[in-house]
């Protein structure tokens, strides 16, 4: 079986308004043409103004897909400046 995988993008610059925005395109459904991830998860430090999306994708196909439409988009539909790309390897993901 093929192992899920996670890109993890960290931004800074992120205010309240660039996540409520962002909050309410992703529960619309709006999503970036084609993107296979399989969840998304947006976790924000306000006081800092900083932001870490993690990104879900089931195989290594769905990613490297994401990872192109990712790499494409346009910086102003992106919550802030973003400051690191990351790949892992979801080794455990369980609801507690």
């Amino acid at each position: 079986t093929s192992m899920a995988l996670a890109r993890a993008l960290t931004f800074d610059g992120v205010n309240k308004d660039r996540i409520e925005e962002l909050k309410r395109a992703i529960s619309e459904g709006e999503r970036p043409e084609g993107l296979p991830a399989s969840e998304i998860v947006v976790l924000h430090d306000a006081d800092a103004e900083k932001s870490l999306v993690l990104l879900f994708f089931d195989n290594e196909e769905d990613y490297r897909q994401g990872d192109e439409i990712l790499s494409g988009m346009n910086p102003d539909d992106t919550p802030g400046t973003r400051t690191s790309v990351t790949r892992y390897d979801v080794a455990m993901r369980q609801t507690m």
